[in-house]
């Protein structure tokens, strides 16, 4: 497996400018003309929340990334999502699954930003988009991730426990013995994010039904999506019950959220299984997948956008690079990199 020594940052450094970043590359290059969107620049903040390493590079992403979500929260709670190349918002404010996204990220600045008025300031922003509440199961798991974090810092804080808790009465619907144990009839894009939030919720609540539940959940999710050894995960069509077959185009945000949940599972349990799953998420990206075609540029930090039948997609846009950054992180810190030679 490719080892950088450090997070490679160059892609995304290069798909930066000074009022977010790129949401699409033709190949490796940027298309500004595209514009901007949150949750790329959400996305991002949670892997340079995540990495140890305090440069002028991770100090510029951070600063242009948080602007970008801070500025999209309007005052009764919504959040926009989409920016135009001149820097005006496009779309109507609302409660997508961006506005989920939004609260993930403003509260991982908030309990893990270097800096006490970038904390303060993520934590406002939380507490403003916090007010309004999305009906979207994974807009709810999304945001639910985010009140976790604030927890560990202001572990009363009546804005975050609530998020969780309303998150919870969504996403554990389904007893343990339900065929088919998902909120959703349909799986559709990063599905482990709500596992991963029913185990948060658990966590941070004191209720073991929720863990319990989360758990069951990851299970669930990831009989369906392991064939053979490796991860063969829902494609874009989503899928649902009885649907086995091997799907495309499969998408690094999917890979990304499992390796996020197993990471998770891996912290509370202690069970080894949980990292072996981490490992198998970065695989993906290292070539053991349905086309054995790697999807990542361990020199740049790229990440390409998708696999097909016939192999990757070689554009490499925001959203992959940063499943794939974040899968990486993930198997660094459970120690599954250690385990395998270079």
């Amino acid at each position: 497996m490719s080892r950088p020594a450090s997070l490679p940052l160059a892609h995304l450094d290069a798909m930066t400018d000074e009022r977010g970043l790129f949401e699409h590359c033709r190949f490796d290059v940027p298309r500004p003309e595209h514009g901007y969107c949150l949750d790329d620049a959400a996305r991002a903040l949670i892997v340079l929340m995540r990495e140890p390493s305090d440069t002028p590079v991770t100090r510029r992403l951070i600063e242009v990334c948080f602007r970008l979500v801070d500025r999209a929260v309007v005052g009764d709670g919504r959040v926009h999502n989409r920016m135009s190349p001149t820097g005006e918002w496009t779309d109507d404010a609302g409660l997508g699954d961006w506005w989920g996204r939004a609260l993930w990220a403003l509260g991982f600045v908030a309990a893990h930003g270097r800096e006490t008025t970038l904390r303060d300031r993520a934590l406002a922003a939380f507490r403003r988009a916090g007010s309004a509440r999305s009906v979207h199961v994974r807009a709810l798991a999304f945001a639910a991730l985010g009140a976790a974090e604030v927890c560990l810092v202001q572990p009363d804080d009546p804005n975050a426990r609530a998020i969780l808790r309303d998150a919870a009465a969504v996403l554990a619907v389904d007893g343990p013995s339900a065929p088919w144990q998902w909120p959703e009839p349909r799986l559709r894009y990063a599905n482990a994010s709500l596992a991963e939030a029913l185990l948060a919720a658990g966590t941070t609540l004191d209720d073991e039904r929720l863990l319990d539940r989360g758990l069951a959940m990851l299970r669930f999710l990831l009989d369906i999506e392991t064939r053979d050894g490796h991860l063969s995960v829902t494609g874009v069509e989503g899928r649902g019950p009885g649907e086995r077959d091997v799907q495309f185009d499969q998408q690094p945000i999917e890979v990304a959220a499992i390796a996020d949940a197993c990471s998770r599972a891996y912290d509370l349990t202690a069970d080894p299984i949980w990292r072996d799953h981490v490992g198998v998420a970065w695989a993906w990206f290292e070539g053991d997948n349905d086309s054995g075609a790697r999807l990542f540029d361990a020199d740049t930090g790229a990440g390409y956008d998708g696999l097909t039948a016939g192999g990757r997609n070689e554009n490499r846009g925001a959203e992959s690079t940063l499943a794939a950054l974040g899968t990486y992180q993930q198997a660094r810190r459970t120690g599954v990199l250690d385990r395998v030679s270079p």
